[in-house]
């Protein structure tokens, strides 16, 4: 019995075809993929709906084979020698998402533009791509996860109830929880699942590291129309967003920055409802609209003496009790020796 899912068997389903140019008959597939021959024909129709250029051939027995075309409004895809460099060249933030079928596919396209370019471009190019590096302080392993990501993309793209057996950070061992998977989000580089649970009655984001199990249900379930992930983390400063059973109004906040952060702040865009007002003694005065500030404490903190919480009073107060609480744990701490 073919252990893949639905979402693995189709991808595995198009390269098949691909390195068959006389194509396959359903049964050759059915039997190859281990599978009976409705799922095969109900993969095949999934594919061709999404655009996927498939046609069914008669052979000269009157057999039906089906086959990936070459021509088609979508193929071939021709990469510029520009676009090209660029994607060989960004391969490396790809890397996050090691060992999950997406990845492994990417691989082959960059094996195939390495061919296209050839040696002499491409010694160029690792000449250039030595100039480019990406920091991985923390970045979760992925690796190990491509089950589990897969099964949770299929569970949001067909809205299937799964049970996930999640560990929490404070927890000691792994518990089942019912979820409606919504989506998936990225964020600094780790996934985190957006879903709706029951255990919580509530909307949850959970850290797909802590994942260690998918079971999805065949039962469906309705989402919610007015739900999508932008909408979802609009009022949020990262993945972080109150546990309140009702969401909770929109806090005006205002944060000074020193002079010499100024232009670092003034560079970038941290979220969608920002406001930047130059102060005359070089200073910047950040305004933002969110809904929670957990993350957003962190990210000030950063900033050490160089950020200063103008409003609410607050997030203020709140930050001036964790640096008196850091204070006081370095002064217990001062005179242990090295």
């Amino acid at each position: 019995m073919d252990s893949s899912t639905p979402v693995q068997r189709q991808w595995r389903i198009l390269i098949a075809l691909m390195h068959r140019r006389q194509g396959q008959t359903v049964k050759e597939l059915s039997q190859e993929f281990e599978v009976n021959t409705r799922t095969i024909l109900r993969d095949l129709n999934t594919l061709r709906q999404a655009g996927f250029p498939l046609s069914e051939r008669v052979s000269e027995f009157g057999r039906k084979h089906w086959r990936l075309t070459e021509g088609g409004p979508r193929a071939p895809i021709h990469f510029t020698w520009p676009e090209a460099v660029s994607l060989y060249l960004g391969r490396q933030f790809l890397d996050p998402l090691a060992g999950t079928y997406f990845w492994k596919s990417a691989q082959t396209a960059f094996t195939k533009i390495q061919s296209m370019l050839g040696e002499a471009a491409l010694s160029q190019l690792e000449k250039v791509s030595r100039h480019f590096f990406q920091t991985i302080p923390g970045r979760p392993d992925y690796s190990g996860k491509a089950e589990v990501i897969d099964r949770l993309m299929q569970a949001v793209e067909e809205q299937r109830i799964a049970f996930v057996a999640y560990q929490s950070e404070r927890a000691t061992e792994p518990v089942s929880l019912e979820m409606y998977p919504y989506g998936i989000a990225y964020h600094k580089g780790a996934l985190y699942l957006v879903a709706w649970s029951r255990d919580h009655d509530s909307i949850r984001h959970f850290k797909i590291d802590r994942v260690s199990g998918v079971d999805i249900q065949q039962l469906q379930f309705t989402p919610d129309p007015d739900f999508s992930l932008e909408k979802h983390f609009a009022n949020s400063f990262g993945v972080f967003r109150s546990e309140a059973p009702e969401q909770p109004p929109l806090q005006r906040i205002r944060i000074r920055f020193a002079p010499s952060v100024a232009r670092y702040v003034q560079e970038k865009i941290w979220h969608a409802s920002q406001q930047l007002k130059r102060e005359n003694d070089g200073s910047v005065t950040l305004e933002l609209q969110l809904e929670n500030t957990q993350e957003l404490k962190s990210w000030i903190q950063s900033f050490g003496p160089k950020a200063t919480v103008l409003e609410p009073k607050s997030l203020k107060t709140e930050i001036i009790d964790e640096l008196k609480q850091t204070l006081e744990s370095y002064n217990r701490h001062k005179s242990v020796p090295n």
